[in-house]
């Protein structure tokens, strides 16, 4: 019987390095999105395969998939927990844009 690839491997391990991205790019919450979901897919694959190991062959893409969304992951709850905790220095959200204003203006952007 000819084996079968995991069906969800490939866009799981997509997903994970795009989490790396996300997180910095939008302050975390991007990040455990799709390492959250890369994470759900790469497990639902090595259920899949512990339950006919025979059907399949690309066991390993699918445990890298999973190891990617789990650095992925703890990545991207740090960079949000940091996210939280510069809001709550700064005195709130409305402090917090205020601040990032001001700074933007000392760069030279006016907004």
């Amino acid at each position: 019987m000819e084996q079968q690839k995991l069906p969800n491997a490939t866009i799981s391990i997509v997903l994970g390095i795009i989490s790396f991205i996300a997180c910095f790019c939008s302050s975390g919450i991007g990040g455990l999105l799709f390492s959250g979901i890369a994470l759900f897919l790469a497990n639902k694959d090595i259920k899949l395969y512990n339950e006919n190991p025979d059907l399949y062959d690309n066991y390993s893409q699918a445990n890298t998939a999973r190891i990617i969304a789990i650095i992925g992951l703890a990545i991207a709850t740090i960079v949000f927990l940091y996210f939280v905790y510069m809001v709550y220095q700064a005195g709130g959200w409305s402090a917090y844009l205020e601040q990032q204003s001001d700074i933007m203006k000392q760069l030279g952007f006016d907004l």
